[in-house]
């Protein structure tokens, strides 16, 4: 920069050598070169000549108004020279002026002065002349602040100037005057009738008379104490207003004069600077307050929480909430009054303590609504069996599944009310709420399921007067239950209250209600089967032990009691019908209804042989039973059924077959005895196969049976096939 400063090429520096340029050009550049830079060199002075014209244009207004304002000014400075010389002179005249005044009236202002002290000290003495009077008239009138704020007013004049004869007088009136207005404020501190206002108020005045601060301390909170006491009596008695009128009385009165009281008492005893105290007085005075609050505290809590108690399932949840919102916000509100007490921690445990109750009463109302929709069920199937009307089971088991559902959905609406977002008070944040919350789940819903295992378990009871229809709508109630119902319950109040149930180890599992119900259902079921099984046993036991087989006709007919065990079991079949599936079973051969009994056993000839080729001594000492038995597949008579129409038959048929076996073992026959228990096994045979999962079942036990007579019979000769046959087909 600074050498093309000094560049005397440089058109634009300070050195420019015009000629020097030129000779430069002349030699380095051509024609046509030094002719474009001639014609640059004009643009630029053209442009140079139309920029310094437009400047001089633009600031030419300019320069003529500076002018006219310099030339102003250098005549309004010679103005202002002359003022400020007027000016000093004036002010000299006024100095010597005042001098002259303050020279002829010092006399005159110290007199005034020496007046004026004397008409105040004249007003002074007039005020405490006229003190004990005015004191006096003061108490009268109840203005007690005054009369102390007057007294404290001349209180120190009078200390000093007591021992003069003409204030001594003055002296002992106005203590006489004061230790009356101390026993009446002290009256009206004692006194119960009197609001924390006015409590505040007299104690500041007995403070400022000179009370000892740590007696008026304990005498103001013992005061407010039995105030406060009052208040809790008064609400006490407002059972007949609502819950949120009733709260709302607590805080307008007990918790307000709480307030009061408390901040008074901080006021006078706490943020002061007592001197005449001993060291530890704020101490004791601290520990003094938050004793009472927390002793006035526990008893407002307790009252509440017993209202909520006997509110609790009268009215309206969202009413009592609402309540106990306002309650917890005005405890938040006054955390600060009292720091090392927490005040929200007893509204927290009163919102806790109300879902807990109201668990119990919607737990209470679930078992009620439960048995009562069992007394229905109940009432229903006894209605419709004395009606002879058949029915309806799947509408039954539909209401009584879904009502008890639907129920239970209900009441975990109506408890997820103390988990709004709006209200002051949050379960999920709090150790105890959380447990709270947890214990909806399992305290209501897994208690209610248990409830409902438990009511089912006590149906299969051994000596259970149910009716069996019953055991079977109930049984299929706890399997839709296992399927459906428990499923739905345990998502539904995860998903409302937000509960982490899958990984927990402290929460019951949905698949541990699901295997209880399951295991209830299969319980009904089997009672079921066992029950219906007993009844058919108790007709066939009849039939056998009421007959005299020795002195028995020649057969002509299958026995009554055999058509109605087969009615019994197609009735018993057309109720399964609409509940439970067919189920599987074995292949049936094309001639099951067909055969005659000892047709199945002339198959099974390399296991026994044919009743009617051996003789009376040959059948004594025959294996060919006895080693059919030891090689047969054994039967489980009780066993548990499945859930199918054909399982729950075939278990029905095992128990009754089973009965008729251990009962044709107890008897003799004749050979027409023996012929009646061929031609009954045989119609037995005709009609019993389509009930059961596998024929040869039946055709098992129907050997069995048969088998036992031709045993017991005194000359086993049995019927001919064919005329078995047409005897069945002719019944």
């Amino acid at each position: 920069m600074g050498d093309r400063g000094i560049d005397p090429l440089n058109m634009n520096g300070q050195n420019f050598d015009a000629d020097r340029y030129l000779e430069k050009v002349l030699k380095e550049c051509s024609l046509k070169e030094i002719m474009d830079k001639e014609a640059n060199i004009v643009r630029e002075t053209q442009t140079l000549h139309s920029d310094m014209q437009t400047l001089v244009y633009e600031n030419y207004n300019k320069f003529i108004s500076a002018t006219d304002t310099i030339r102003k000014m250098k005549t309004d400075f010679k103005k202002m020279e002359t003022e400020m010389n007027l000016l000093a002179s004036n002010m000299n005249s006024i100095t010597v002026f005042s001098e002259q005044i303050t020279t002829t009236l010092q006399d005159t202002r110290q007199q005034l002065s020496k007046l004026s002290g004397k008409h105040s000290l004249l007003k002074r003495l007039q005020f405490l002349s006229t003190l004990p009077a005015k004191m006096k008239t003061l108490i009268e009138e109840e203005n007690y602040a005054q009369a102390v704020q007057d007294y404290a007013h001349a209180q120190k004049v009078l200390e000093q100037y007591g021992h003069q004869p003409s204030f001594q007088g003055i002296q002992e009136d106005c203590r006489a005057i004061v230790a009356e207005m101390k026993q009446k404020l002290k009256g009206d501190f004692q006194a119960a009738g009197q609001t924390a206002q006015s409590l505040t108020r007299t104690g500041e005045l007995l403070l400022q008379l000179g009370e000892k601060p740590s007696d008026l301390a304990k005498e103001m909170l013992q005061s407010a104490n039995q105030r406060l006491h009052e208040q809790i009596v008064m609400l006490q008695d407002q059972t007949d207003r609502d819950m949120i009128e009733f709260v709302d009385l607590g805080l307008d009165g007990f918790l307000k004069d709480l307030n009061l009281v408390v901040s008074s008492y901080k006021d006078m005893f706490l943020t002061r600077m007592i001197e005449q105290e001993r060291d530890d007085f704020t101490e004791i005075a601290t520990e003094d307050l938050n004793q009472f609050v927390q002793r006035n505290m526990d008893k407002y809590m307790a009252m509440v929480q017993d209202r909520v108690e006997a509110e609790m399932g009268r009215g309206d949840s969202q009413v009592m909430l609402r309540a106990l919102d306002r309650l917890h916000r005005r405890l938040l509100a006054m955390g600060s009054l009292c720091r090392s007490i927490d005040m929200t921690k007893t509204g927290i445990e009163i919102v806790i303590n109300a879902a807990h109750q109201l668990c119990k009463s919607h737990f209470k109302t679930l078992k009620e609504h439960f048995g009562d929709r069992m007394s229905s069920v109940r009432l229903a199937l006894v209605t419709t069996r004395s009606d002879s009307i058949t029915p309806s089971f799947n509408e039954l088991i539909s209401n009584l599944y879904f009502s008890t559902v639907e129920k239970v959905k209900g009441v975990l609406q109506d408890l997820l009310v103390f988990l709004q977002p709006d209200w002051s008070f949050n379960l999920k944040s709090n150790y105890k709420g959380s447990l709270c919350v947890d214990g909806i789940r399992e305290n209501l819903l897994v208690a209610f399921i248990h409830h409902i295992i438990e009511v089912m378990m006590s149906f299969c009871s051994v000596n259970s007067t149910s009716p069996p229809n019953l055991l079977l709508v109930l049984s299929k109630t706890c399997l839709e239950m296992d399927q459906v119902g428990i499923h739905a319950l345990m998502s539904l109040v995860d998903d409302l209250y937000e509960i982490e149930s899958e990984n927990s180890t402290t929460l019951t599992h949905e698949s541990e209600l699901c295997a209880e119900m399951r295991d209830a259902a299969q319980a009904l079921l089997d009672t079921f089967v066992r029950m219906q099984g007993l009844n058919i046993s108790q007709m066939l036991r009849k039939s056998v032990e009421t007959r005299d087989w020795l002195n028995c006709l020649e057969p002509r007919s299958v026995r009554a009691v055999m058509k109605r065990v087969v009615e019994e079991l197609n009735t018993i079949e057309s109720v399964l019908n609409g509940l439970y599936d067919s189920g599987t079973r074995t292949a049936a051969s094309s001639d099951s209804s067909r055969k005659t009994h000892f047709s199945l056993s002339a198959q099974k000839q390399q296991f026994r042989s044919n009743w009617s080729t051996y003789t009376p001594s040959q059948l004594e000492s025959s294996f060919a039973s006895n080693f059919h038995r030891l090689f047969s597949e054994r039967i489980e008579i009780f066993s548990s059924v499945e859930f199918s129409k054909v399982s729950i038959v075939t278990g029905i048929i095992k128990i009754s077959l089973k009965t008729l076996l251990e009962c044709v073992r107890l008897r003799t026959f004749s050979k027409f005895g023996l012929q009646q228990i061929q031609v009954d096994a045989h119609y037995l045979q005709m009609n019993l196969w389509k009930f059961v999962s596998d024929e040869n079942l039946v055709h098992f036990l129907l050997d069995e049976i048969l088998g036992s007579a031709v045993h017991r019979c005194l000359e086993p000769i049995l019927m001919e096939p064919n005329a078995v046959e047409i005897i069945c087909e002719r019944s």
